[in-house]
């Protein structure tokens, strides 16, 4: 508490604002002495800031200070974490066509997983009465419905696990009054945003347990649902990294210079980009796409395939074509890369701080290894562990585009 406390109130001791705030102690008077004494104080004068808190009947614990700006970074890199873990096991859970195993929604209720065999089999004879089961499943075992239905708990366990990371700490830091004005809307947004996330979540599940009389494809998750659903999380794991890497990191007090916002622009572009790539990956994964062509750098037999604009009207080819759907994604990753390399060689031709470049060496190198695993996980028809990889990959280039973004962002004057 003392580390709490104290550097704020010696920062506040000298702020020049706050000695017009409050009234000055009665001037020393001299004695015979060589030392000064002072004086008596009339009532309403004060001679230290602890003074003023203790009487106004608040203490300092209440201020933003420095040390709990670093105590709130931290805990929102956590939840940061805690988001990326969430993709990740969403991912694997998608892989292993895990996610329509459980049929049901319920915040508490489900929280406790079947325990004897009676409930067991209660809760796959739900399941068999679903379009996974009757179309894709018929002959799957209780023992091949366990572990696909733990998958799926331990996804949505994991998501209860974020609400909790985020919500509970935010009220015990509002409470303390350790958060600034500015950061009590971000954490209100960031608290909102997980919320929305889990309603999300059963809103794309439930795509995939609706009977379709018309259709004789494969029971899954409506892509568009997907794409949404992986699109907040990514918006909820960039803003947590963001805030938290402003928290921590001391800003670079760069010359602004025209090369710098140059380099500034396209940094903020070529993360975009990164996010837009991994977006489209839920596109990929939402309709087998990755299973098409599994040739590369070509597509079959060609560089650019006949089966592109077969959807009528065209525009449903980019989302729901799924040749289109792997285009798209191998061109923005190929852009991406290429972006990032530009991105580097910019960066080289300015004096920059240690620490950024190496954020700028780390992207780079994180670019091409993505790059590596994308290819091998097409050539290799798309394995469980390889496809979790490449998706991990995409999360960490996006969290370095970051870091790089908040190395070359504008020092407020």
């Amino acid at each position: 508490m003392q580390r709490l406390l104290f550097p704020p109130l010696k920062a506040l001791m000298g702020s020049p604002c706050l000695r017009l705030l409050v009234p000055r102690a009665a001037p020393r008077t001299q004695c015979g002495c060589s030392c000064g004494i002072r004086s008596a104080l009339r009532p309403g004068q004060y001679s230290t800031i602890s003074d003023v808190a203790l009487q106004s009947g608040r203490g300092t614990e209440s201020l933003p200070s420095k040390a709990a700006e670093r105590v709130v970074g931290r805990w929102l890199l956590v939840c940061s974490g805690t988001v990326a873990g969430a993709v990740i096991l969403g991912g694997v859970t998608r892989l292993t066509e895990s996610g329509l195993s459980m049929v049901d929604w319920h915040l508490i209720k489900e929280m406790k997983p079947p325990t004897s065999q009676e409930e067991w089999e209660a809760e796959f004879q739900k399941y068999q009465q679903f379009p996974e089961f009757k179309i894709l499943n018929r002959d799957m075992t209780l023992a091949e419905f366990k572990f696909i239905w733990y998958m799926e708990y331990s996804h949505r366990m994991w998501g209860r696990l974020v609400g909790l990371a985020y919500i509970l700490p935010a009220a015990y830091f509002w409470r303390k009054g350790w958060l600034s004005r500015n950061m009590k809307g971000r954490v209100l947004a960031l608290c909102g945003l997980v919320c929305f996330q889990g309603l999300l979540g059963w809103y794309m599940v439930k795509s995939g347990l609706e009977e379709k009389p018309d259709s004789h494809d494969i029971p899954r998750v409506s892509q568009y649902r997907l794409a949404a659903h992986l699109g907040s999380a990514l918006v909820l794991y960039c803003a947590s990294l963001w805030t938290s890497l402003s928290l921590l990191l001391s800003p670079h007090k760069l010359p602004e210079t025209r090369q710098l916002l140059r380099l500034r622009r396209f940094a903020h572009g070529t993360a975009g980009l990164v996010f837009l790539t991994a977006l489209s990956g839920a596109f990929v994964a939402g309709l087998d796409a990755g299973l098409v062509y599994n040739s590369f750098p070509k597509m079959g037999e060609s560089w650019i395939p006949e089966d592109l604009f077969t959807f009528s009207p065209i525009l449903r080819n980019v989302f729901e074509n799924p040749t289109m759907v792997q285009f798209d994604h191998r061109i923005l990753g190929i852009t991406s890369v290429t972006a990032i390399t530009v991105l580097y060689l910019l960066s080289r031709r300015i004096p920059l701080p240690r620490r950024t470049k190496m954020a700028a060496v780390t992207l780079l190198a994180l670019a091409y290894t993505q790059v590596g695993l994308g290819i091998s996980t097409l050539l290799m028809y798309v394995p469980t562990p390889l496809a979790a990889t490449h998706q991990s990959g995409s999360l960490a280039l996006l969290s370095v585009a970051l870091w790089l973004m908040n190395e070359l962002r504008r020092v407020p004057k």
